[in-house]
């Protein structure tokens, strides 16, 4: 008894040492891409963005309590986190490491239950029978072509709609949320791709949450007024007093 009881407590540390966590950095400053080197979603993708919806997966759960942490991401074998602007990576990373290195070497489950890894796996390009020629290509073309690509940045990509207007609405998840790239992502790379295959496609909106919506005009209006300033200083006046 005493016996198995040694070789058990000896095998876990070996287990938690023998893990080898690589970090991406991402678009996005405030989210990195963690890599466990295990599987993670395995398919599909699955997003927290507080404590509540975190519920359903314990390794969620718990680093959305680590102070300073916004959200959490899952690949199919990467996790992402994302922090708020007031927290610094020095302080965070080691706590996620902490809890990524011992959850993964525990083998507990990802989610409570096979039907909330189901629940929360996107469902979004599932082609149904109600679905039309164009919107059944415009769901492939982000599934094979688009969503690949958005993932090696540690995000994703939901399809929400396809207009009259022939607008393809979508929303960026991830890294990729809430990212000042997000807009050149959109319509240099997603929009044309979509408008070069499917001539019913007009153009592509990303569908904001109320958070993002302010975010982003916080940004414009940051980014205007740097603008500004440059101007300012670029003035021949300016120029004049600087001498």
């Amino acid at each position: 008894m005493r016996m198995t009881h040694a070789s058990t407590s000896h095998e876990r540390p070996l287990q938690a040492r023998s893990m080898f966590i690589q970090t991406e950095s991402t678009p996005n400053d405030d989210s990195l891409k963690f890599i466990p080197g295990v599987s993670v979603m395995g398919n599909g993708t699955a997003e927290f963005l507080d404590t509540r919806t975190a519920l359903t997966s314990p390794l969620a759960l718990r680093l959305m309590g680590i102070e300073g942490v916004t959200g959490v991401f899952y690949g199919p074998d990467f996790v992402t986190v994302s922090k708020d602007s007031e927290n610094t990576w020095a302080v965070i990373k080691p706590e996620i490491y902490s809890i990524l290195m011992e959850f993964f070497s525990s083998g507990q489950a990802l989610f409570r239950s096979e039907e909330e890894k189901d629940a929360a796996g996107p469902q979004d390009t599932v082609i149904l029978d109600t679905d039309s020629e164009t919107v059944a290509m415009i769901k492939e073309l982000l599934d094979t072509r688009v969503r690949p690509a958005i993932m090696e940045d540690g995000g994703d990509i939901e399809y929400r709609g396809f207009t009259d207007e022939g607008i393809v609405q979508v929303k960026l998840k991830g890294s990729c949320r809430g990212c000042s790239s997000s807009t050149v992502t959109l319509k240099s790379g997603i929009e044309r791709m979509l408008m070069h295959y499917i001539p019913e496609v007009k153009g592509v909106d990303q569908v904001l949450d109320q958070e993002e919506a302010i975010a982003l005009n916080e940004f414009e209006k940051l980014e205007r007024r740097l603008g500004h300033e440059e101007e300012k200083s670029s003035s021949p006046m300016a120029q004049y007093m600087s001498v």
